[in-house]
């Protein structure tokens, strides 16, 4: 474990850092994870060695994420049942979390906020993205929704880069979530009211 030997600006730095890359995995549980493990063990604005996750950032690890990524591509239908969507963001939250705490423990020993921080953020992203997903899909014919997981995990990849090259841009990425969450919210709210006119 690191000890601190920076002050509070880059404490909060690292803090967003590791909240940027929690939202990318609500958005994608996996993809964020190959990124920065990849960016990690080369040093690249990120690095786990000696902390307490260093194992994000082992081959072995990530090797495991790439098998799950395969996995996940092969059985999509099933995660986007009721059980799949529970795994997925059980994920989601759970990655989200540990990368958030070790964008932390990289360089202060005080890292248990990034947990809680980052399965906060990742489980926003995470009810956000598959609302918007779910509603998508069910506009398009199957042709074109089956193509709705490529935009998100693109999406997740540019927000993890971003936010390892620029963690201030994290709070860019979490406004505009909440801003689709209350959009979201108020769309629902305004159908259900057209509802109740219409009985």
């Amino acid at each position: 474990m690191a000890p601190d030997r920076t002050g509070p600006v880059n404490y909060v730095l690292d803090l967003l850092q590791g909240a940027g890359i929690a939202l990318a995995c609500g958005i994608h549980p996996l993809l964020p994870v190959l990124l920065v493990g990849g960016l990690a063990s080369a040093n690249l604005g990120v690095d786990f060695e000696g902390t307490s996750f260093a194992f994000l950032e082992n081959g072995w690890f990530l090797l495991i994420v790439a098998a799950a990524l395969v996995v996940s591509v092969l059985f999509r239908a099933r995660l986007e049942t009721p059980p799949g969507q529970a795994a997925w963001g059980g994920l989601a939250i759970g990655f989200g979390a540990a990368e958030a705490a070790a964008s932390l423990d990289d360089r202060f020993s005080t890292w248990w906020p990034g947990l809680l921080i980052g399965a906060a953020c990742a489980a926003l992203a995470f009810a956000v993205t598959s609302a918007i997903l779910a509603r998508t899909r069910s506009r398009l014919d199957p042709q074109a929704a089956a193509a709705l997981p490529l935009y998100a995990g693109g999406a997740s990849l540019i927000v993890a880069g971003l936010s390892v090259l620029l963690p201030p841009l994290a709070v860019v990425a979490g406004g505009l979530i909440g801003w689709l969450r209350a959009a979201g919210r108020r769309r629902e709210g305004q159908k259900y009211a057209g509802l109740r006119i219409l009985r």
